[in-house]
C-alpha cells in the first residue's frame, strides 16, 4: 500500500493526534480493493459509499449479498470473497446473545485466517469507545473481538467510535410506545452520526496499519436526559422523561463518562439536535 499523506478526515471532521505521513493523499492514492464485512448495516453501508466515492473497488460482504455471500460464524464464502483484496473492513455486528460471540469473535478469527491466506495487507476492525471500561455483556464480546484482531496474523487498525445518533434515536423510538423515556442525567455520552464514523473508518482503511486504536466521537459531551428531551421536542412525541438511576459498576462507568472520548482522533461536527432536525418534518428543533 502506498504511503499516505492526507490528514485523517480533514475534509469532514476535526482531527487530533494523526501523523500526516500515515494517511493517503486523496489526489494521488492508488485504488484499493477493499472488502467490507457487514457492508449493508447501519455503519457498513456508509463505509461502502464513502470508499466508493473515493474511487476504491469495494466488495460488500454479508449473508444476503448476491455477489459475495459469506457467513462469518463458519467462514463459509470468505476464500472467494477476499481473493485479491488489499484491505478488509469488519463492520459486521450482532447484538443477539445467541449469535454475537459467533459473529464477532469466531467470525473475526475466520476472517483474519482467510485474509492471511488471501494476502490481505490490512484488517480494520470497528469497535466501541469504552468497551473495555463499561461492564456490559455485549462490550465484553467486543473486547474479545479486539483481542482476536490483535492476536491475529494480519496487520491491523481498530477504530473505536462512540454511540451513533441512529442507535439513540432507535432506542427512544422503541421505548416511547409506553409514553415513557428513560432519561438519566448521569449517563454521559458523546454520540455521532454513522456517516461521520464511516469517514474515520474509510480514512483508516486508506492508511497503513497502525497496530493501535483510533477513536472517533461526536462534537458534544452530553447526557441521556438532554438527548431524550431533544428527541421528544424534535419529534413532538408525548412521553414523560423518567430518571432511571443505573446502580453498581455499570452506573459508575456511565457516570464517569466512559462512553465518551476525552481526546478523540476524529471528531464529528453534526450534533444530535442537528441530525434529528434534518430528519424531522420542517427540520425544527423546539
Amino acid at each position: 500500500m502506498a504511503r499516505p499523506s492526507r490528514p485523517l478526515g480533514m475534509d469532514h471532521m476535526e482531527i487530533n493526534h494523526i501523523d500526516a505521513n500515515d494517511i493517503h493523499d486523496a489526489g494521488g492514492a492508488s485504488t484499493l480493493r477493499i472488502a467490507v464485512a457487514g457492508g449493508t448495516g447501519t455503519l457498513g453501508r456508509h463505509v461502502v459509499d464513502e470508499l466508493r466515492a473515493r474511487g476504491h473497488n469495494v466488495r460488500v460482504l454479508s449473508r444476503s449479498s448476491a455477489e459475495y455471500p459469506v457467513d462469518l460464524s463458519t467462514g463459509e464464502g470468505l476464500e472467494a470473497a477476499l481473493a485479491g483484496c488489499d484491505v478488509v473492513v469488519d463492520a459486521a455486528n450482532s447484538v443477539s446473545p445467541r449469535t454475537m460471540r459467533a459473529t464477532l469473535v469466531d467470525g473475526t478469527k475466520h476472517l483474519v485466517a482467510a485474509e492471511r491466506a488471501a494476502g490481505v495487507a490490512h484488517h480494520v476492525c470497528v469497535s466501541i469507545v469504552g468497551c473495555d471500561r463499561v461492564p456490559m455483556p455485549y462490550y465484553k464480546v467486543k473486547v474479545a473481538q479486539e483481542n482476536a484482531v490483535m492476536a491475529g496474523p494480519v496487520p491491523w487498525t481498530i477504530v473505536r467510535a462512540t454511540q451513533f445518533h441512529e442507535l439513540i434515536a432507535g432506542v427512544f423510538t422503541a421505548t416511547v410506545r409506553a409514553r415513557v423515556l428513560l432519561a438519566s442525567r448521569n449517563v454521559i455520552m458523546q454520540p455521532m452520526a454513522a456517516v461521520e464514523a464511516a469517514r474515520a473508518v474509510a480514512d483508516a482503511a486508506e492508511a497503513d496499519p497502525r497496530h493501535g486504536r483510533i477513536e472517533a466521537a461526536g462534537p458534544e459531551r452530553t447526557d441521556l436526559h438532554t438527548l431524550a428531551a431533544t428527541w421528544r421536542a424534535t419529534t413532538a412525541r408525548r412521553a414523560a422523561l423518567v430518571p432511571a438511576p443505573i446502580p453498581g459498576r455499570m452506573g459508575r462507568a456511565l457516570r464517569a463518562g466512559h462512553l465518551a472520548s476525552t481526546h478523540p482522533d476524529a471528531r464529528g461536527v453534526v450534533g444530535f439536535a442537528e441530525w434529528l432536525g434534518e430528519r424531522s418534518p420542517g427540520g425544527h428543533v423546539a
